[in-house]
């Protein structure tokens, strides 16, 4: 029996506790990172009232093969990938008196996170998606939950024009995916062909998690972070 290596580390917890928190931010990882990456991009985001939950891939990939090569190519390893979410999201959502919970997918991580929240339907404070998109060769229509837990969800979405790994059309057709399931999708992108988190994305991401928490503004992110793929 295949055993999920994802699941054999626990999430990493940076930032407030998550029992002071006023939000809990589930901060998933590229390719070739690791829960370090996103500690940076917490520091630049500076919320103090922010709980980061970030989980680590095995071999810091969440699957194998491009997000772009036929599902099967990536198999096992997406389904463990999913379930890796799943659990560790389905962890938080249980508590009781929890703060409101949202997803921060940087490129590996934001094609994760995109097939989750389409998959699973999720009732989520907030997504966020930089650099990424649905997983599979060809677009693909996804089917509205009974829930419609998507009615209320915004999802902001970044990406690079010209980025070296992630084209702009399954960018913006995963985009349409959203907004066919009820939600609110904000896409920027930017004529910058580094595949990072920039200045203005750190700024946007601020002032989102402002806006899912209602905390007042007041924090000035510094620096500035490459990434790899």
């Amino acid at each position: 029996m295949q055993t999920n290596q994802h699941l054999s580390q626990s999430p990493v917890s940076y930032g407030a506790p998550v029992e002071q928190a006023g939000l809990v931010v589930y901060g998933v990882h590229g390719r070739g990172q690791a829960p370090e990456f996103m500690m940076e991009v917490a520091d630049r985001v500076d919320l103090p009232d922010v709980a980061w939950l970030l989980p680590a891939a095995h071999d810091q990939s969440w699957y194998p093969q491009s997000f772009l090569a036929a599902l099967n190519e990536n198999q096992p390893a997406l389904d463990d990938a999913l379930e890796t979410v799943r659990t560790h999201l389905d962890g938080v959502l249980d508590r009781r008196h929890r703060p409101p919970v949202a997803v921060f997918g940087f490129s590996q991580g934001a094609c994760l996170l995109s097939e989750y929240l389409l998959r699973d339907q999720p009732n989520l404070a907030g997504a966020v998606l930089h650099t990424g998109g649905y997983l599979g060769p060809s677009e693909r229509d996804w089917a509205v939950s009974d829930r419609l837990t998507m009615a209320d969800l915004t999802v902001r979405m970044f990406t690079a024009r010209n980025d070296s790994w992630v084209p702009l059309h399954r960018v913006e057709a995963t985009g349409v995916a959203f907004r066919s399931l009820g939600a609110t999708v904000e896409l920027t992108v930017y004529d910058d062909p580094d595949h990072h988190v920039n200045d203005d994305s750190v700024d946007a991401l601020r002032r989102y998690l402002r806006q899912v928490t209602g905390s007042s503004p007041g924090h000035k992110a510094t620096g500035h972070q490459s990434a790899g793929h």
